[in-house]
């Protein structure tokens, strides 16, 4: 089933939606599908998002020239093939796996193809069927005029969503004192269970910090934490005022809050979505745990680091100068520049 999401689409029903001229295909990986939907939710139009769902060996749609739906699961085939008298514009994807259907719908449709990341054997069968691709600069593009590098991975955290988000901890956060110092721990590179030694060790040392400047600690885990290391980074944050989310226990999620109140943030070098994000604040940010990131990891945070965003931790952290990182409204911008949607 497809959804209408966009500025225009609130509190209405999808009859009383403009025609969404934007589809987003939506794959199932949260980090990839957030490329997508971050940059569509930046063009200011309604859009339609199309949840990838698969099947069987979905990398074989790329050894299909001009694209196709191999692999996507019944569902997921008839949300890309609905009967529409308005096709769509423009198709937004990211990851290899929808590199194949968005090409499939640029040849059926007409529309305009943006996607994001490496589009795989789609790219190199049909090179030029894709109209921009959203490439990292760590994993050196080869310059093209259909090639736009970014820093990191574009996201969902907006301007907007960060103030919003601010606003509505301001209250909740009101007795952790600053400086707030706000870890954002990942774990092991498509696995689950950080090592609990890595864990209470980085909790130690941010522990100490906030001791010394009187601040304190927000942190979260995520769900490749793993239960063992959550409670080893516990106690090793235990001799510091701190807040810790552990991945999956009841009530609101507070990432956003903590990422939008947060004076420093520290974040472990496994995830690029995370690094992403926490530039997207005002905040200084402090890469941790190198020893948890993979090869492209390392280049994501080499690129940064060059460039100005982040920092490796060390013994302290603190403010620095830097832009805000917003490579979504950045490419959202070109996409309205090269194909205006009207």
């Amino acid at each position: 089933m497809t959804e209408l999401h966009g500025t225009k689409a609130e509190n209405t029903t999808e009859s009383q939606v403009p025609t969404a001229r934007v589809w987003v295909l939506d794959d199932p990986r949260p980090g990839t599908s957030a490329q997508a939907l971050g940059i569509a939710e930046r063009l200011g139009v309604p859009f339609r998002r199309i949840p990838l769902g698969w099947g069987r060996f979905p990398h074989l749609a790329g050894l299909v020239p001009g694209g196709s739906l191999l692999g996507l699961n019944a569902q997921a085939k008839r949300a890309a093939t609905v009967a529409t008298d308005n096709p769509p514009a423009l198709v937004i994807s990211a990851g290899r796996r929808s590199a194949a259907v968005a090409l499939w719908m640029k040849s059926q449709y007409g529309a305009r193809v943006v996607h994001c990341m490496s589009p795989g054997l789609a790219g190199v069968l049909s090179p030029h069927g894709f109209d921009l691709l959203v490439i990292p600069a760590h994993d050196n593009p080869s310059p093209a005029d259909n090639v736009l590098p970014v820093l990191g991975a574009p996201h969902r955290l907006s301007p907007m969503l960060l103030q919003q988000a601010e606003a509505a901890w301001h209250e909740r956060l009101a007795h952790m004192p600053h400086p707030r110092i706000t870890l954002l721990v990942g774990g092991p590179v498509r696995a689950v269970g950080m090592p609990p030694s890595v864990a209470h060790t980085l909790g130690r040392k941010v522990a100490r910090i906030a001791q010394a400047t009187g601040g304190s600690v927000l942190a979260t885990t995520s769900r490749r934490t793993g239960s063992e290391a959550t409670e080893a980074l516990a106690a090793g944050l235990s001799t510091s005022l701190n807040l810790i989310y552990r991945w999956g226990e009841p009530g609101e999620n507070p990432y956003r809050g903590f990422l939008a109140s947060a004076d420093s943030i520290i974040v472990t070098a496994d995830s690029v979505s995370m690094i992403s994000e926490a530039c997207a604040t005002h905040a200084g940010v402090y890469v941790a745990a190198p020893e948890m990131a993979g090869r492209r990891h390392h280049r994501l945070i080499n690129s940064l680091v060059s460039a100005g965003q982040v920092r490796m931790f060390g013994t302290g952290v603190g403010a620095f100068s830097r832009p805000t990182l917003d490579e979504a409204g950045r490419v959202a911008a070109e996409i309205l520049r090269r194909f205006p949607l009207e």
